[in-house]
């Protein structure tokens, strides 16, 4: 099973920047897709952002020129930057992996993903 440990979440004004990281050694492989998923109290779990082995990125619509997910190979850490935070971003943010690419157009659907770190908390106060 794949070990994903997420951190950099916090508590920051509308307007602000964090940048959650994202432990994964599924990174060394050559072939994976990864995203990042948000799930605020009362919602469904929702996609960010994802990025597989050949660096093909999604975003949703609503964090696109927001957001950016990246990785480091070399250090297994898959990142998500998140610029000009909005109060309505709050909610616990959750790294996830897949141990094979999957079409673009499933990047951010939950169910491809088979395994999830413990979430890391965000919090956008107005």
């Amino acid at each position: 099973a794949q070990v994903l440990e997420e951190s950099g979440g916090g508590s920051v004004q509308a307007g602000g920047s964090l940048r959650l990281s994202c432990a994964a050694s599924i990174l060394s492989d050559s072939s994976y897709s990864m995203g990042w998923f948000r799930q605020a109290p009362g919602k469904e779990r929702e996609g960010v952002a994802a990025i597989d082995s050949d660096g093909v990125t999604s975003y949703a619509d609503s964090v696109k020129g927001r957001f950016t997910i990246s990785k480091d190979n070399r250090k297994n850490i898959l990142y998500l930057q998140m610029n000009s935070l909005k109060p309505e971003d709050t909610a616990m943010y959750y790294c996830a992996a897949r141990r094979s690419r999957v079409q673009a157009t499933m990047h951010l659907e939950p169910f491809v993903y088979n395994g999830w770190g413990q979430g890391t908390q965000v919090t956008v106060s107005s």
